[in-house]
């Protein structure tokens, strides 16, 4: 369905929310600012701490329920259902999303394919937080709107890649209910989302039958039954209202939750907020009530609805107490004569737990008395775990029971630690220099970490320790120091030769083709990132009651705002090496020279020295060979350039390499740090590979293009390379300037979604195309501001339509006309290896002065003739295109680069002598 495309971001009830503020930004750091009032990723959300914290925590003690939300991207998920059942009930809440985003578009800058994926992964992690969900993805990519399941899986290889990956997540996170969040059918619009769907209905099954991915058995992991499943998009998006028959549960997530300060909607809101690359920054929704309906397609409980088909809660039918859990392991005759007086015991340890619960629970008005019954409940844990392990190994419900009790046990901790007021802090004391969102340590080297415990009760510190991998060492340098509850202690670390980097366990050889994720380190398949290497814990007693807490090493930093921020220490290469830019277009008509540039940084507090070259196709040459290059300390950066001479002029795709040769080492790879001041940071890592395009094109050497930016995009820098000359207009300048002295100028992709003084001053550009300019638009995603604002010189009206099939066959439907010929010849070839898609936000009704150019369809729909049109107005030229330039330019695509240059050269043939 076209009314549903990956660029409509689905709220967490479902409705549309319009007018969002679109943020502009144009590095691979995200540069929009941080949310109002967002506390630092690491720092816990206020909700978290205090009273509200422990009842929260206390609640989640008080039930084993598992609920496990499946989406296809993210922002997908319905944040408002997960918080309830999170924060409102306390059910331990998963959510698995298919993709990391990769494949979508950035409304916040250029960022695009895995580093986009990287950022949206930071952000759902940002979001999850509000949520109070563990997260986990599967290997496939998101490769681009997709319009059915069957090319969805098509490019997935199949859909076992995806369906193995979510019985691995179920069989490990063990859920009671498991959701998906769309319906797998035509409504749900993206294939992907019709994917996610129709795989979470057969992962149901398939998860409880060991025939099913026997290697994940072999691996330790036990089958695993869901006892539900329920679907979403039962009523269509943005619906508050439902039809009976299609809904089994209808569960309002507006309802006011005291401890949260907001209904659980509103609450998941400000989570979602921080996903803004997909423009959704500026999001707020007003209170009153929000319902989620989900329909119950698949169980293998008793019927548990009522006489009118419907059910109450999506654990209902379900024992969720802890007694539950030792009914389910000898609920029948036969089990209870086997475990005799131990399950009868281990039954009693667990009612005993759920009293100790209740008493802490009717305590919180003052936190600090809830601490007696939280100890006898940790001792009637370690009792229950002493049972459990003395049962026979008789079925899985053993290890399920062990699992349970084991996580019983954390969750003990941290309510102790809340009602202690307990809190241990790591931070990293970096070195002198200049300061960096993350203080990075390389292989080899040694740093401080600062030790802070403290606590608002009489508690007692016994030891403070370092978690370190494997080969790290520390020593405490210094004394022990103690003021009364606090304490602090520091430590020396050092990084041993051979440590491991804190780098994405996931990649794909070519982002612009390849689908699924190839995976270099599988310990931390299905997570979102690696774990932060250095972690450390704190013991200590209340009265004679023993405790622990734990925390991750941060470093600090002050950001833009002055604020005071902390991100986990990550360990990387000690130097970085990068090719600059990533694409390059070299004209054949004029490749007998050209610049590569390379970018190093050292991540060693000392000067340091080396030898770089590159590594050129067969028959090209460099100048110079190579370089002896010698690098200052930590956190410089510098860049080196080389003149490279082409061989073999032609057509076509090749590859430049760099490599720093430093002492025995090779260096030849580099890293990007990818964060936000309202998310915590990772580091991109990439080959140090510069991919050339060598492309037949011919420009006009005299015309001169501006061109003003929208959400970002590479196409000016492509441009550039080819030899046009490019002038970056801003918006003000734009209400200023004197356009006259362009040929032509281009509004980048959602320019007037972003730039809101560009509509202000839209007519100035009408004014430049009738005096005999040329104006080329693309793609804008906000249809009703786009119609609204009557943009275009002569009546047109903008859709959703697109054609996601980047091979769709393409028809010239005016060859004659100019565009087709001057200064490129085009012809059918020239859509041949387009990327990702054709293009997307095609014109559906235009007047008669416009005249369409290009026709193109995906399979079994209609022609599509309103992604390229073209309207004389006045002396000049003004041309619509929804085709995925944006996409095409950077990735090198000969034949989409010829029809650019031909598009923006349109109407200037009789003005510029070449």
């Amino acid at each position: 369905m076209q009314n549903l495309v990956d660029e409509i971001w689905l709220l967490l009830t479902g409705a549309k929310i319009l007018g969002v503020l679109l943020l502009l930004a144009a590095t691979c750091i995200a540069q929009a600012p941080a949310l109002a009032n967002s506390p630092g990723y690491l720092d816990p959300l206020p909700q978290d701490t205090g009273a509200p914290g422990l009842k929260q925590q206390l609640q989640k003690l008080q039930t084993t329920g598992r609920l496990m939300m499946v989406t296809a991207h993210p922002d997908d998920e319905d944040g408002g259902l997960l918080t309830l059942e999170a924060r409102g009930k306390g059910m331990q809440t998963l959510l698995l999303t298919l993709t990391r985003g990769e494949g979508g578009q950035n409304k916040i800058g250029s960022s695009l394919f895995d580093v986009l994926g990287v950022l949206r992964t930071l952000e759902l992690l940002a979001a999850d937080r509000y949520y109070g969900v563990e997260q986990r993805f599967t290997r496939v990519a998101d490769f681009g709107y997709s319009k059915t399941a069957g090319e969805t899986f098509q490019k997935w290889g199949g859909h076992d890649v995806p369906l193995q990956d979510t019985v691995r997540v179920i069989r490990s996170f063990r859920p009671d209910v498991l959701i998906a969040r769309f319906s797998g059918t035509d409504a749900d619009g993206h294939g992907h989302h019709q994917a996610s769907a129709i795989l979470t209905k057969e992962a149901f099954r398939a998860a409880a039958d060991p025939k099913r991915f026997p290697e994940q058995i072999k691996e330790g992991l036990q089958p695993w039954q869901p006892k539900k499943l329920y679907i979403g998009n039962v009523c269509g998006f943005g619906a508050n209202t439902c039809p009976d028959e299609n809904w089994t549960v209808k569960i309002n997530t507006g309802e006011e939750d005291p401890l949260l300060g907001a209904s659980y909607v509103q609450f998941a809101i400000e989570g979602l907020r921080h996903q803004q690359s997909q423009g959704l920054g500026d999001l707020k929704i007003p209170a009153g009530p929000r319902y989620a309906f989900y329909k119950l397609v698949d169980s293998v409980l008793p019927d548990t609805k009522d006489a009118s088909g419907h059910e109450k809660d999506l654990f209902d039918g379900i024992d969720t107490g802890l007694p539950g859990m030792a009914t389910q392991l000898i609920g029948n005759p036969s089990a209870e004569h086997e475990m005799g007086e131990t399950g009868g015991r281990l039954k009693a340890e667990l009612i005993q737990m759920q009293e100790n619960f209740e008493q802490a629970s009717a305590a919180t008005s003052d936190p600090g008395l809830a601490l007696p019954a939280l100890f006898a409940s940790s001792q009637h844990q370690g009792k229950a775990r002493i049972l459990a392990l003395s049962l026979p190994p008789r079925s899985a419900q053993k290890d399920v029971l062990l699992a349970e009790l084991d996580e019983k046990g954390k969750q003990i901790e941290a309510a102790i630690a809340l009602a202690a007021e307990g809190d241990l802090h790591l931070a990293v004391k970096p070195p002198p220099g200049p300061s960096r969102k993350a203080f990075l340590v390389s292989p080899g080297q040694t740093f401080d970490l600062e030790a802070r415990f403290r606590s608002s009760t009489k508690a007692r510190l016994k030891r403070m320790e370092l978690v370190l991998p494997a080969g790290w060492t520390s020593h405490a340098a210094g004394k022990n120091r103690c003021e009364g509850t606090k304490c602090s202690q520091i430590f020396r670390v050092t990084v041993p030769p051979f440590a491991e980097f804190t780098r994405p366990y996931w990649r794909r050889d070519n982002p612009e083709v390849d689908s699924v994720n190839l995976l270099d380190d599988r310990r931390f398949e299905t997570h979102p990132f690696p774990p932060p290497p250095v972690r450390g814990s704190a013991s200590y007693v209340v009265g004679d009651k023993g405790a622990e807490v734990n925390s991750t090493a941060a470093v600090a930093y002050t950001d833009t705002a002055g604020r005071r921020q902390e991100t986990p220490v990550a360990v990387v290469p000690p130097f970085s090496v990068a090719l600059e830019p990533g694409e390059q277009v070299i004209p054949v008509a004029d490749g007998k020279e050209t610049a590569v540039k390379v970018g190093l940084h050292s991540n060693l507090r000392g000067a340091a020295s080396g030898t770089l070259r590159l590594d050129l196709p067969a028959g090209w040459t460099a100048q110079p060979d190579r370089l002896q290059v010698t690098l200052p300390g930590s956190g410089e950066r510098r860049d080196f350039v080389f003149k490279v001479f082409p061989a073999n002029l032609k057509e076509s795709r090749t590859e430049i390499r760099a490599v720093l040769q430093a002492g025995k080492n090779k260096f030849n790879e580099g890293y990007t740090l990818v964060t936000r001041e309202d998310l915590g940071s990772f580091d991109y890592f990439q080959p140090a590979i510069q991919h050339v395009s060598m492309v037949d094109v011919k420009i006009p050497k005299l015309l001169k293009v501006g061109y003003i930016m929208g959400a970002g995009d590479d196409i000016p820098a492509v441009l550039q390379q080819i030899g046009m000359n490019v002038t970056l207009i801003s918006a003000e300048e734009l209400a200023t300037g004197n356009l006259s002295q362009y040929g032509s100028i281009v509004l980048g992709i959602r320019a007037y979604d972003t730039q809101k003084k560009l509509a202000s001053n839209n007519q100035k550009l009408l004014d430049f195309v009738s005096n005999g300019g040329t104006l080329l638009v693309q793609n804008n995603n906000s249809v009703p501001d786009f119609n609204s604002g009557h943009f275009t010189p002569y009546s047109a009206e903008l859709s959703r339509a697109r054609v996601s099939v980047e091979e769709a066959p393409v028809q010239i439907l005016a060859p004659d006309d100019p565009v087709f010929h001057y200064p490129n010849e085009i012809s059918q070839k020239d859509f041949d290896g387009w990327v990702q898609e054709r293009g997307l936000y095609f014109m559906e009704k235009w007047d008669d002065h416009f005249k369409p150019l290009l026709a193109c369809h995906d399979p079994n729909e209609a022609d599509q003739k309103g992604g390229l049109l073209v309207a004389k107005f006045g002396k000049g030229t003004y041309i619509y295109t929804g085709y995925a330039f944006f996409r095409q330019l950077p990735a090198g695509v000969p034949g989409a680069i010829r029809l650019f240059v031909n598009l923006v050269s349109a109407g200037s043939r009789r003005q510029i002598t070449d």
